[in-house]
């Protein structure tokens, strides 16, 4: 009985403990969440208005830098990358040494850079963050390799040496196309051809050297899909005309010295080669534009197609005539090549409907074309500019139907580019001057100039077109037609005086220079009338801009250079101007109050600049 007593108060007592145990956990608890924690010093100093601890901003940013590190798996990646630079540097080291020979020591140099590279796809397979040491490391080894075991060890064919460039690459590419990563492929197509490039130079076997650039931008154009690798493509494109500019370089330097050595350079090559470059370039272009969708076009898949056309054109102009070869059959390959842009510039606008990004990629490397390719064809620079003013003037109703503002734009540019080739192939003085042959071209492309602008100021330009919205809401650019027109008319009057001025008696040459300043001086009388009875303020300012470039010809020119009759005729012309626009601009601003104000000038042409 005694022990069960015992016992029974044994347990009484430590369920007693127990429950005044839980109690007191209970009551701790409560305590802690009544009392707040008082706040760190930084924080009190902080609030109290006290200066920052410099330390303290050094540690945070100590502390940042060195989360980053952790995050990109920073100081492994340099220790691995170090460890198999080792290993590279201990087999070239037994190379140098003779204690390998040399083509052992390649192969196993070729090798070791191989294992490194499936290293890398095994590592990327595994996720691991050193898979890009071993992918990128294996690469330039391998491309340093090649070229050092072809140039200073020479126990490396050419043949082999490229073939072993390729292969990298490729292999390169392939890691990049299996696991979505840009490393790869960005450092196996930059070797593969910068290091072509390196082997042999500055004389190189042009044609293997142009298999692998044209290699490395087929490799370029599916790194474009991953969006951080666009400078490749720049890259590869920059060597690649740069090598086929030395290679015509090098093929009109030693035809013009009458050298035996032209064989070495592969010349029957060349051409076929940039045949092929230009169709290849053509082709990615498109079909970056096509991969584009709805969305902007990249810049380079929008400029790719007028840059090849502008080098690869001169390159085989250079080659054709440094032979002496037919340079009309060149230009008239020339102008069927824009002919071919413009029909896949249509191609495109009947595929996207009003939507049509890239269309003007095409118009504008056609539009390139013609401008190189036009006066190789004809003979000619002065006659071949009217076909390229009637093409800029067919441009701009084509830019209407499709809505496409770039393609306005490129039929202006045309149009400017042959006023100003008409006047700086014109010379400053001498018979060709005052050919009367010139009034054919000038005649016409005045006449096409001043039909392209009233075509301009009866369209308004796309509402969806960038340039057009951001930048020229108004279209005050078509007013550069206009004054492109009044200067192939000024070429043209003045070529039509100078030959009546021959047939009359007088100082012909002092008759002249006065002519020019009244012809300029007319031209601004009949641009203020026509602008003060149709009420149209861009011609206004235009005729105050050519009194202007009147006044400066007569004062600065005629005045000191000139005497006689047509001096006063000058004089006088510029004075009557000058009075006449006083008149009319005086009555203008009285009668301005009057004009509608849904148009400010009385325009007749809707999208006028104003």
């Amino acid at each position: 009985m005694a022990d069960d007593e015992k016992n029974d108060k044994v347990e009484e007592l430590t369920a007693r403990i127990q429950a005044l145990t839980a109690t007191v956990e209970q009551l701790s608890a409560r305590l802690s969440e009544s009392q707040p924690s008082p706040p760190p010093a930084a924080e009190a100093s902080v609030e109290e208005g006290a200066p920052a601890d410099l330390s303290d901003d050094l540690s945070e940013v100590t502390e940042e830098i060195l989360s980053w590190a952790g995050k990109a798996h920073l100081l492994p990646r340099i220790s691995t990358l170090c460890f198999l630079l080792v290993v590279a540097l201990v087999l070239r080291t037994l190379t140098d040494n003779n204690i390998i020979n040399t083509l052992l020591g390649s192969a196993l140099g070729m090798g070791y850079a191989a294992l490194l590279i499936l290293t890398g796809w095994y590592k990327y397979a595994r996720e691991s963050p050193l898979a890009p040491v071993f992918a990128a490391c294996g690469g330039v080894l391998l491309a340093l390799i090649v070229v050092e075991t072809h140039d200073h060890f020479q126990s490396l064919p050419l043949v082999p040496a490229y073939l072993t460039l390729m292969a990298t690459g490729i292999g390169m590419a392939l890691i990049s196309y299996r696991f979505n990563v840009f490393i790869p492929i960005s450092v196996g197509t930059l070797g593969m051809c910068l290091a072509g490039a390196a082997i042999d130079y500055p004389n190189p076997f042009f044609p293997y050297l142009a298999m692998i650039l044209w290699t490395a931008n087929l490799l370029g154009f599916y790194a474009a899909r991953l969006k951080r690798c666009s400078w490749l493509r720049w890259t590869v494109l920059v060597v690649s005309l740069a090598v086929l500019h030395l290679w015509a370089t090098k093929i009109t330097f030693i035809i013009s010295r009458h050298e035996g050595t032209a064989a070495l350079l592969a010349v029957p090559w060349f051409l076929p080669a940039l045949a092929i470059f230009a169709g290849t370039y053509v082709m990615l272009a498109l079909a970056g534009i096509l991969r584009s969708g709805a969305e902007r076009c990249a810049p380079f898949d929008y400029t790719l197609p007028t840059i090849s056309a502008l080098w690869l054109f001169y390159a085989a102009y250079l080659q054709v005539t440094a032979w002496g070869e037919n340079r009309f059959l060149l230009g008239w390959v020339g102008v069927g090549c824009a002919v071919a842009h413009f029909g896949i510039a249509f191609w495109l606008a009947g595929r996207r409907g009003t939507e049509n990004p890239g269309a003007n990629a095409f118009v504008f490397a056609g539009m390139t074309l013609l401008v190189l390719a036009l006066p190789t064809a004809s003979g000619s620079l002065l006659y071949s500019l009217p076909a390229l003013a009637l093409a800029a003037c067919a441009l701009l109703p084509v830019s209407r139907h499709w809505q496409n503002g770039g393609t306005r734009v490129t039929s202006y540019l045309a149009q400017l580019y042959a006023v100003a080739a008409l006047s700086f192939s014109l010379p400053r003085s001498g018979p060709a001057s005052v050919d009367i042959l010139t009034i054919i071209p000038s005649g016409l492309l005045a006449l096409l100039g001043l039909c392209h602008y009233i075509m301009a100021r009866r369209t308004a330009p796309p509402a969806n077109s960038r340039f057009f919205a951001d930048y020229d809401r108004k279209d005050r650019s078509a007013v550069l037609l206009f004054l492109a027109a009044l200067t192939s008319g000024f070429f043209l009057l003045r070529v039509c005086a100078y030959h009546l001025l021959v047939m009359m008696p007088g100082n012909v040459i002092n008759s002249y220079r006065c002519t020019q300043s009244i012809i300029i001086n007319l031209a601004a009388a009949w641009l203020m009338l026509y602008a003060f009875f149709r009420r149209n303020r861009e011609i206004r300012n235009v005729a105050i801009l050519v009194t202007l470039i009147g006044a400066a010809k007569v004062f600065l020119n005629d005045l000191i250079g000139t005497h006689g009759m047509p001096l006063v005729l000058s004089v006088f012309t510029f004075g009557m101007v000058a009075a006449m626009e006083s008149i009319a601009l005086g009555r203008w601003q009285k009668e301005s109050g009057r004009v509608a104000p849904d148009s400010p000038d009385g325009r007749r042409f809707p999208g006028a600049g104003e």
